[in-house]
């Protein structure tokens, strides 16, 4: 019975943006680590930035980052001093090597910075990093924030993407996760940041939210449809109240359950697939002509911590309080609270408190999870082309995913093993099979649909 199905397959398991997740990485992974790994980067290594802002100016229950209300702008002008010794510190360490790509500000709300701060921040990546010629410098957006000088700011920094925060536009949704927001006010950021040279423009929408029902999550991308995004983000509500304790402020027995988050981001999925949309990995929908829907059908899809993307630059420097980054030897994240954050940049020390040394096993274990999460399917050839005799025992396990299946979600040829269409909206409890830690702790997660 298909309830019985989704109950099973629905049990909390990681989002798989890095292999091993974030909730394995330790201390013995620190700022003299990071200092290491920079001084190996190659010269000509394609680089992205995560700059991470965790300020808003109200909390939305929902809210799963890292991030705090501030009711004046004096401590955003703060973290930005820091954030400015930040960008010194990493470029002088990199000292000319590595090529920046990407720029992508999340949060938090980064479309609270003034717009002369966004100006001296992009000026300060310039002048600290050597800039590839194709760069794209991404943002998002809570509508709340815009005014007509920071449309100015967003075309004067260059900012070429931007990924706009909608959820729902059912008011009684609204009002249970504190984030009200109306269709026109959010049609008239998508127009605003249009008309001010962003060429994409990304809608986040979520299901699994108090109150919402199958007709209201459909009003809601009827809606979305209408604004015509490049891109769609359909993300499940994760309901984590043991990390983020403003969660509690969500009435828990107004959540859909399980059954009802699997019917709603069915029917949220058709309607976009119907509108011309092409799905990108498990909640990701794209026009296609789009760079996402063209890096899916030539396999050149990625995942990382912003989700789907066709970023394949080996290293990613996160920079900011709690901002993960990646390198070839492994991951580093910076120290959560800003203060902290703040106290250790300004004396000069790189803010690295916690990462993970990546093995062999770990790299070859992250590839395959991330082919199943953005493709759908793992190639034996690749896998031993890729990993050579020390793919057998992963190898073996991709196997045991099509042996141990009694449910029909996936296939295998003996050389390629793929999601079903009825194991596809399963894809993180798939992948969850092949992740050697998941069976040593135990890290509690959000619902895998």
């Amino acid at each position: 019975m298909l309830d019985d199905l989704i109950r099973r397959y629905s049990r909390p398991v990681p989002r798989y943006t890095s292999y091993p997740t974030a909730p394995h990485f330790h201390e013995g992974i620190a700022a003299d680590s990071y200092e290491s790994w920079l001084a190996s980067l190659a010269a000509e290594t394609a680089v992205s930035l995560y700059l991470h802002v965790p300020f808003c100016d109200r909390l939305c229950w929902f809210c799963g980052c890292h991030t705090k209300q501030v009711l004046r702008y004096g401590p955003i002008a703060g973290y930005l001093k820091a954030i400015a010794v930040e960008i010194a510190t990493v470029g002088t360490r990199l000292d000319g090597r590595g090529r920046i790509s990407q720029l992508h500000l999340g949060g938090g709300s980064p479309s609270m910075l003034a717009p002369g701060d966004l100006l001296l921040v992009a000026k300060q990546i310039r002048d600290a990093f050597v800039i590839h010629d194709d760069f794209e410098f991404s943002i998002e957006i809570d509508p709340n924030d815009m005014t007509p000088d920071r449309y100015d700011g967003f075309g004067a920094a260059g900012v070429t993407r931007a990924s706009i925060g909608v959820q729902d536009f059912d008011p009684k949704v609204q009002q249970a996760i504190n984030r009200i927001q109306t269709m026109e006010q959010t049609q008239a950021v998508v127009d605003g940041v249009r008309s001010h040279g962003v060429r994409s423009v990304n809608l986040d929408v979520l299901y699994g939210l108090p109150f919402q029902t199958e007709a209201s999550v459909m009003r809601t991308i009827e809606a979305v449809l209408a604004m015509r995004p490049d891109r769609i983000a359909l993300f499940g509500y994760a309901h984590v109240p043991w990390m983020k304790t403003h969660q509690r402020m969500i009435d828990e027995t107004a959540l859909p359950d399980a059954v009802a988050r699997y019917h709603q981001s069915r029917l949220a999925s058709a309607q976009l697939l119907a509108a011309g949309y092409q799905q990108i990995g498990m909640d990701h929908f794209a026009r296609p002509n789009d760079s996402l829907a063209q890096a899916a059908r030539s396999g050149r899809l990625h995942r990382n911590f912003q989700g789907y993307t066709t970023d394949d630059a080996p290293a990613l420097i996160g920079l900011g309080a709690s901002a993960i980054g990646s390198l070839p030897q492994g991951y580093v994240q910076n120290c959560v609270p800003t203060a902290d954050y703040m106290r250790r940049v300004r004396e000069g020390d790189l803010a690295t408190v916690r990462g993970f040394q990546l093995s062999d096993d770990d790299r070859m274990r992250g590839f395959a999870i991330e082919q199943l999460m953005c493709n759908f399917a793992i190639e034996i050839d690749q896998l031993q082309r890729r990993f050579g005799d020390a793919s057998t025992s992963l190898v073996d396990d991709v196997r045991g995913l099509h042996l141990r299946d009694v449910d029909g979600l996936v296939s295998f040829d003996g050389r390629r093993l793929d999601l079903t269409d009825k194991g596809r909206p399963f894809v993180r409890s798939i992948a969850a099979r092949l992740d050697a830690y998941l069976r040593e702790g135990a890290p509690r997660y959000s619902l895998a649909v």
